[in-house]
């Protein structure tokens, strides 16, 4: 097993990893809206929030010699169900033509009032 820490990304204050890389699959923790440069989380757009956590699931792919194209599977947590048409346009627009699996999952709140955190799973 090996831990995934991209150098770009700050090294979580809780008791998790960014991503684990075991057996040829790599497990991306949830990642949030932050932007790298104040490693800081975006409150501002669902489509700005949904972009930067989906770059972010990226980042961790890159660090492990993957990338988003190998991804099998998202999970997505959204703050408000009615967020959905704006998130999905987003996701399609980053994700183009590759299609894993994914489920939706709305939530009441989520870590530093963010709208939305996007987990993975991929091929390395």
């Amino acid at each position: 097993m090996k831990v995934i820490q991209p150098s770009d990304q700050p090294v979580p204050k809780g008791h998790y990893s960014p991503g684990i890389e075991h057996h040829g699959i790599i497990y991306v923790s949830g990642q949030l809206p932050m932007t790298l440069d104040t490693r800081k989380p975006f409150a501002g757009d669902i489509e700005t929030q949904t972009e930067l956590a989906l770059r972010n699931v990226e980042a961790v792919l890159k660090a492990a010699g993957s990338d988003l194209s190998r991804v099998m599977q998202f999970t997505i947590y959204v703050s408000d169900i009615e967020l959905w048409g704006a998130v999905n346009k987003k996701y399609a627009e980053v994700m183009g033509d590759h299609r894993p699996a994914r489920a939706v999952i709305p939530v009441k709140d989520l870590h530093f009032g963010t709208q939305i955190e996007i987990q993975a799973i991929a091929l390395a």
